[in-house]
């Protein structure tokens, strides 16, 4: 079996952003008006703005990094050559662990979706078989070849949005844009900054498969960006249209299908249904599109076992990777046993992200691919403001939620132990030509 071939550079600028795009809107944007409108009331809009920004100082770190790196792995690339194998392994861990709960939680809520108008769906043989047959065919379309899982992503994306954007226009057509804004309590602004942190984390997934990109080191830094303006302005306008329709508040858990009934009778509700339906989807096949990408570039710098490196001929994938998390995916979404650690999606993301900043800096003073001259004194505002916000969203944390952490880590340390017998190093950490590559 050979290890020499990686997967080819296809991922251009727009395939970057559609990757960013759909590692953000999944199936929490069908939920989110109504939980932030109870929270914020007519300011929420205005919250989600802020958060973007507050965000933006996290994204620019890993943006800055992404820049000096061309390999997949993202966060765990940055960590592994910052702090060495150990760290680079657990951020590794963390990211591929969260991300397959979420994904796991995520065939659920689709079927549950398909159910809702396909009554079929809700038999308990019906719905496990059908969660197989989407995680099979997930698997499939990653495995068949990066370009052509872009180009189903691109349709799925074009599909979930869509009504939601039509929504909006008829939202604001019939009752106008809303102007009246109450400032919130801040206990009540605080009480939803988990929420929010979720409802904008994975803007920087697309890193995750840098090393398939045509231009990393220019791309990546812009589509990440791109995204998260361009959500943070549809998020915003989904709930400013949300609050000018004011639909029955007592449909918390379908608030845009609420909203598309006032709107439209009960042909509106059915289109939110089916694009819920494609989000989630487009969401899903999104994640088997990158996150293997992660367990694939760990294999390769000798993290994890080898076979996890070997990229198909056929198809010029990472052929192991893709199906080792999807038969994991399977397992945990068959089973149920996803719960425990869907809990951990936004706490564990801190350390992640603490992790990477941390990458930075150290980098920073080590002048890695240098640094030192393309950092002006604007990130002497960015970095401790990015820093000031993860810290603010970790205390909001549960003391059952840092006790979870706390067993990931260790849990991470003992994977590694393991998977360094049967590991074999292949690549080095490639920085920019003439600037100090290491291994």
């Amino acid at each position: 079996m050979a290890y020499d071939k990686k997967p080819p550079r296809v991922v251009g600028m727009g395939g970057a952003v559609l990757n960013s795009l759909n590692g953000v809107v999944g199936s929490g944007i069908f939920a989110l008006p109504a939980l932030l409108f109870a929270a914020a009331g007519t300011f929420s809009p205005i919250a989600i703005l802020i958060f973007a920004c507050l965000y933006a100082s996290v994204l620019a770190i890993v943006a800055k990094l992404s820049t000096v790196f061309r390999q997949s792995g993202g966060g765990q690339l940055y960590a592994q050559h910052a702090f060495g194998p150990a760290a680079g392994f657990l951020v590794g861990w963390f990211s591929i662990c969260v991300n397959m709960a979420g994904a796991a939680a995520n065939f659920h809520v689709l079927v549950s979706y398909l159910a809702a108008i396909f009554p079929f769906f809700d038999d308990t043989i019906v719905r496990l078989t059908t969660i197989a047959a989407l995680v099979a065919t997930f698997t499939l379309i990653s495995i068949a070849g990066t370009a052509r899982a872009i180009g189903a992503i691109a349709v799925g994306t074009f599909l979930k949005l869509t009504p939601i954007l039509l929504l909006i226009v008829i939202g604001f057509f019939q009752n106008g844009i809303p102007t009246k804004v109450s400032l919130p309590q801040f206990s009540e602004f605080e009480s939803i900054a988990l929420l929010l942190a979720f409802a904008f984390s994975g803007c920087d997934v697309a890193v995750y498969a840098a090393g398939e990109a045509k231009e990393p080191r220019k791309t990546m830094m812009r589509a990440m960006f791109a995204n998260l303006i361009g959500v943070a302005i549809f998020y915003a306008f989904v709930q400013w249209a949300y609050i000018a329709v004011a639909p029955d508040p007592s449909m918390v858990d379908a608030p845009l299908a609420a909203m598309g009934e006032k709107l439209l009778g009960p042909s509106g509700a059915f289109m939110v249904s089916l694009a819920a339906i494609f989000s989630i989807a487009t969401f899903q096949l999104n994640v088997f599109v990158l996150v293997p990408r992660i367990a694939y570039g760990m294999a390769r710098r000798g993290l994890l076992p080898q076979i996890f490196a070997y990229v198909s001929e056929r198809f010029q994938t990472p052929i192991a990777a893709i199906g080792g998390y999807g038969a994991v995916i399977a397992a945990l979404a068959l089973s149920g046993t996803f719960e425990l650690l869907a809990v951990l999606v936004v706490s564990v993301e801190q350390l992640g992200f603490l992790a990477i900043i941390g990458a930075l800096i150290k980098m920073w003073k080590r002048n890695d691919a240098g640094l030192r001259a393309s950092m002006d004194a604007r990130w002497a505002i960015i970095i401790p403001v990015a820093i000031g916000y993860i810290g603010w969203l970790m205390s909001q944390l549960s003391p059952v939620s840092v006790l979870y952490m706390i067993a990931m880590v260790a849990s991470g340390l003992a994977l590694y132990a393991l998977s360094k017998r049967a590991a074999v190093k292949m690549d080095g950490i490639d920085l920019p030509e003439g600037r100090g590559n290491v291994s």
